[in-house]
This record gives structure tokens, C-alpha cells and sequence, in this order.
């Protein structure tokens, strides 16, 4: 009864937003021509992998319900695919975009359009390339604004400015992995960090360019806000300015106010900030955020945030930032995140205790395996479960859709961990046996799921941005520790709980999320860490069919990318 009354109230939602929608929904098409072009940073000429010449990439600015179709053309040395990160793609995994799960790469010379379908997001999204590392240069913001006769539940701002946080190398960046995973090290670390493609005022060389977003005073600028980089969390501020965060993840929260915030790889933020303090020149920086023992580079990058008719030189030299390792700004901040009730979201349809059919329970870990070929006898992988993850030759959603492939994935990735340890205990003699392969959970169309996601100190600990395509789940819980099933339950938040596509596990705690399965397909799921991911800390979702064709897949478009070697 719970799982049916859930579906419904989901279902009438889901009709009403529809209806508000298709009304004013339009079609929009881009042409991607992604090729390698020349960058020069940090006095330093880099040849990059890029959509449109740019880097970061073309923005898509559409409004919400729109479709959209992509054209990607391959005019670079080898293939990959691209993601539309944040979109739910209803029924549509075939336009989804991870390489090997839900698609092959587009090879060179050749095209693919994809087909991005909206649904309820609003706000901020991006997209990026999902093979390898490719994404570290091949990304771009998704703009989702109002549907027509729609307003912002904030005070509507003056104007808007995309602000992109990158991980800058000098080098190819699938040439950078491809190197360390050989090895069976760790990828080394970015030369600097950006901001709109511009590495700032920090790194010493006379020629860089710095990021400047021209303001006028006492008017209201809503900043979108993008954590693009490889590895890196990122506390971001404008000094002597207060931000006032509205969305995440293409869903509005309560508002609140800090003097920073903290982003992850993957997420998004819309960030209020007023012009209201007297003319000049401020400094933007962003630093990285690490709670673990292999801890990124302490870089400050820069950018300007400019009053019109401004003179002279920076009103505020002071950069306020927590320092690297505060978990306490951590904690502060991901504390004030809460879904809101108003009408421009969806009504708020958390998985009540009764309608949770599925429970899995995700250790996440850093491990080592045998490697005679390594610089050191190992090599570095990571897991989920203990399942590190291999991706197949065949794209899983073909296996799936058309029952006629085996040997390309199994059913039985591990519900709970295989191991049971002290997972935020001291793990320094410990390594938990690891097994390789492409293991899936299955779940029902219109159950509801509960995960709950186990940062653990196995390798260097710290936290984890987990990814889940397909999606926008309820984060409803979190907690220090070890997760207990019998207590921890009972803190869970199922009033108001964000509603978000990619969660900030922490280090040393847990992470509670739920959701109903109500998007048939293949889903992706991983740490948007993206060494983590490399090595394996990666899964399947499969949401079965329905009883009907609006509740199915839909058939695959004639022109998908041919696999290797079919």
C-alpha cells in the first residue's frame, strides 16, 4: 500500500509539471565539433581536446521542458562520449552518455546527435565528456531557465553569470591517466586550478589572464557555479560579499547565507550575490577541500569580481578562505542544505520507511592488487562492496535491451559489504580482499531505494561526491562513523532532505539516500572523483520496465555508435 500510495503522489506531480510544461516547450539543436586545439597557461603551450575551439566548452541555455538535440562530431584522435550530468533523461538512457554503459564511442570522423530530454530540472547542470579523462577539457555549462510564465521563487536577479571551477594540466588528460593506471600509481596533480578556463594572478606567469565578471552597484547577479575539476572539492568566495545559496543540483533549497561554500566535483550551486558594497575591484579565489591523507595541491586561484567604473587597483587584497583540512567548514556548510516547498519544485516525495523495497549498503574504499608489470608489485584500484569495476567492451544497456549478449555484465553486485571491518577505524594493516568485474543491482520499476554510502579510511580515506545517472535522490541522512541500522535510521531527515544528483560523502561518516525507481534503464553510478573512478569505485543501476510502454524504455535510435570489433 505505501509503495502504491508513494508511486501515485509521485506520478500526480510528475503529470502536473508535465502539463505546466509541454505547453510552452521548445526544441533546440547545437553542432559540437570537438577537436584538438592549442591553450597557452602558466607560459606553457598545451594541445587540448575541446569542443567549438573553447575551453571550457559552448554553454546550452534553454528553459525548463525543453528537448534538445546535440550533434557530436569527432574531428580528434580517438573516440569518447559525452554526459548530460544532472538530466534524468525519462526513459531515454540511450542519450545518457557514460562510455561502455550506455552507449560506445563515437569514433573518429564520425557523428552522433543526442537527444536531451527535460523533465523538472531548473537551474544549473553541465555537460562533459564521460570516457577516460577526456572531461577535464571537454565540458560546458547546461543553463535551464524558467519555462515561459514562470518565475524564480528569489528576488529575480539583474543578470547571471556561469562560473566554471576547473582542474588545469598541462598535458592530455587522457594521456595523464592512461600513464598512471600502466604504472598502477596515482595520475599526478593539475598544474593550477581555473576559473573560466583562466588560472588567475597566483602561478607567477606575467601572461596569464584572470577571470573578471564586470558587476554594476546595487544590482543582484545570480552566480551558476560548476565544480568541473578532476579531483578537487573546492571552497569558493568573493571577498568583503555575502552568497546566498538558492539551488543545487538543478533543484532550489532554502535559502541561506555564508561568506563561502563548498562544492564538489560534479555539483552545481545558484548563488545569489548583491553588488552592494563600495565601488571597486574584489578578488573571487577558490582553494581545494581535502579530508584525506593524499591531499591535493594547496593552490588559491583568482578571478575579479569588477564594479562598473571601478579604478585603482584590488579594494580587498585579503583572500578569506577556510584553510585545506577544515572539516568543521565542511560540516557547517553541507548542514544547511534543505529542500524548500515551493511551487516551482517538485513536491517533495521522500520514500517513506514502507516503501522501501531495496536496501543496499556501500562501503566505499581505496585498495591494492597484485601487478608484476607496476612500479611497485601493485596497483592502485577502488571499489564498492569490494566489487572494484570493469568496464566491458559492450555497452551494457545493448546487453540489457536486447537479451541476445552474454558475458558482458552479472546480476549480483553485493547488497551489503562482504567484509565487515571498523570502516573509520584506524585500517593501516588491513586490505580486504577485492574482486574485479562489471556486477549490477537490479531494482523494480517503482520501488522505492534506500543506499547507504560508507566513506571508509581503506587507502587514504577522505570524502567522495557519488553520481548517480538517471536521477535526483533525497539525501535524508549522514552521520560520524560507522553507519548503525538499528539508531541512525531514526536522524533521518524525511521532512525536507535535499534533493540532489550528486551527494558529498564525507570522510570518517556515512550518507543516507532514497528515491523511487521510476526511470527504466541502465544508470551509471560513481565517485565523480575521477582517479577514484578510473580504479573501479563505480556500479550499475538497472531499473526494470514497467507494465507499460510510458513506463519502458524507449527503443534505441538507428544511428547509436557501432561498438569495437561488432
Amino acid at each position: 500500500m505505501g509503495l502504491q500510495q508513494g508511486f501515485v503522489t509521485w506520478f500526480v506531480g510528475v503529470l502536473f509539471l508535465t502539463t505546466l510544461l509541454l505547453s510552452s516547450a521548445d526544441v533546440h539543436h547545437y553542432e559540437f565539433f570537438v577537436r584538438e586545439s592549442n591553450f597557452t597557461k602558466l607560459c606553457n603551450t598545451t594541445t587540448l581536446l575541446v569542443v567549438n575551439d573553447s575551453y571550457p566548452g559552448p554553454e546550452i541555455r534553454v528553459h525548463r521542458g525543453d528537448t534538445v538535440f546535440v550533434n557530436v562530431h569527432n574531428q580528434g584522435n580517438y573516440g569518447f562520449t559525452i554526459h548530460w550530468h544532472g538530466v534524468k533523461q525519462p526513459r531515454n538512457p540511450w542519450s545518457d552518455g557514460p562510455e561502455f554503459v550506455t552507449q560506445c564511442p563515437i569514433q573518429p570522423g564520425t557523428n552522433f546527435t543526442y537527444e536531451i530530454v527535460l523533465s523538472d530540472e531548473i537551474g544549473t547542470l553541465w555537460w562533459h565528456a564521460h570516457s577516460d579523462w577526456t572531461r577535464g577539457s571537454v565540458h560546458g555549462a547546461f543553463i535551464i531557465l524558467p519555462a515561459k510564465k514562470e518565475t524564480y521563487p528569489f528576488p529575480t536577479p539583474d543578470a547571471d553569470q556561469t562560473v566554471i571551477l576547473e582542474s588545469w594540466y598541462d598535458g592530455d588528460y587522457k594521456q595523464i591517466i592512461d600513464d598512471a593506471l600502466a604504472a598502477g600509481v596515482s595520475p599526478r596533480q593539475p598544474n593550477a586550478y581555473a576559473i573560466n578556463g583562466h588560472v588567475g594572478d597566483t602561478y607567477g606567469c606575467p601572461n596569464d589572464t584572470i577571470f573578471r565578471m564586470q558587476v554594476d552597484s546595487e544590482k543582484i547577479y545570480l552566480l551558476r557555479i560548476i565544480n568541473a575539476a578532476m579531483n578537487e572539492h573546492f571552497f569558493f568566495t568573493i571577498a568583503n560579499h555575502t552568497l546566498t545559496v538558492v539551488a543545487q543540483d538543478a533543484s532550489y533549497v532554502r535559502r541561506f547565507t555564508r561568506d563561502y561554500i563548498l562544492i564538489s566535483p560534479g555539483q552545481t550551486m545558484d548563488v545569489l550575490v548583491s553588488a552592494n558594497r563600495n565601488v571597486g575591484q574584489y578578488y573571487m579565489a577558490i582553494r581545494p577541500f581535502s579530508d584525506s591523507s593524499a591531499a591535493p595541491i594547496d593552490n588559491i586561484t583568482t578571478g575579479i569580481f569588477q564594479y562598473t567604473n571601478s579604478e585603482g587597483g584590488l579594494n580587498a587584497s585579503l583572500i578569506t578562505l577556510p584553510v585545506m583540512n577544515d572539516t568543521d567548514a565542511m560540516i557547517n556548510f553541507l548542514n544547511q542544505i534543505r529542500n524548500t516547498k515551493v511551487s516551482q519544485n517538485p513536491g517533495i516525495n521522500v520514500p517513506a520507511d514502507k516503501d522501501i523495497k531495496r536496501r543496499v549498503f556501500i562501503a566505499i574504499a581505496v585498495n591494492n592488487l597484485p601487478c608484476s608489470t607496476c612500479v611497485v608489485g601493485s596497483r592502485l584500484v577502488a571499489s564498492l562492496n569490494n566489487v572494484s569495476y570493469v568496464s566491458p567492451s559492450i555497452d551494457i544497456l545493448q546487453a540489457y535491451y536486447n537479451r541476445n549478449m552474454s558475458g558482458v555484465y552479472t546480476e549480483d553486485f553485493p547488497l551489503n559489504p562482504p567484509v565487515i571491518y571498523d570502516f573509520t577505524g584506524n585500517l593501516t594493516n588491513l586490505n580486504t580482499p577485492v574482486e574485479e568485474g562489471t556486477r549490477v543491482i537490479v531494482v523494480n520499476y517503482g520501488e522505492g531505494v534506500e543506499m547507504v554510502l560508507q566513506a571508509t579510511q581503506m587507502g587514504a580515506g577522505g570524502s567522495h561526491p557519488i553520481h548517480l545517472h538517471g536521477f535526483s535522490f533525497y539525501w535524508v541522512g549522514t552521520g560520524f562513523g560507522n553507519f548503525n541500522n538499528k539508531t541512525d535510521p531514526s536522524t533521518y531527515n524525511l521532512v525536507d532532505p535535499p534533493l540532489i544528483n550528486t551527494v558529498h560523502v564525507p570522510g570518517r561518516r556515512w550518507v543516507a539516500i532514497r528515491f523511487f525507481a521510476t526511470n527504466p534503464g541502465v544508470w551509471f553510478m560513481h565517485c565523480h572523483l575521477e582517479r577514484h573512478s578510473s580504479w573501479g569505485m563505480d556500479t550499475v543501476l538497472i531499473v526494470r520496465n514497467g507494465k507499460t510502454k510510458k513506463t519502458s524504455i524507449r527503443p534505441p535510435p538507428a544511428t547509436m555508435p557501432r561498438c569495437p570489433g561488432t
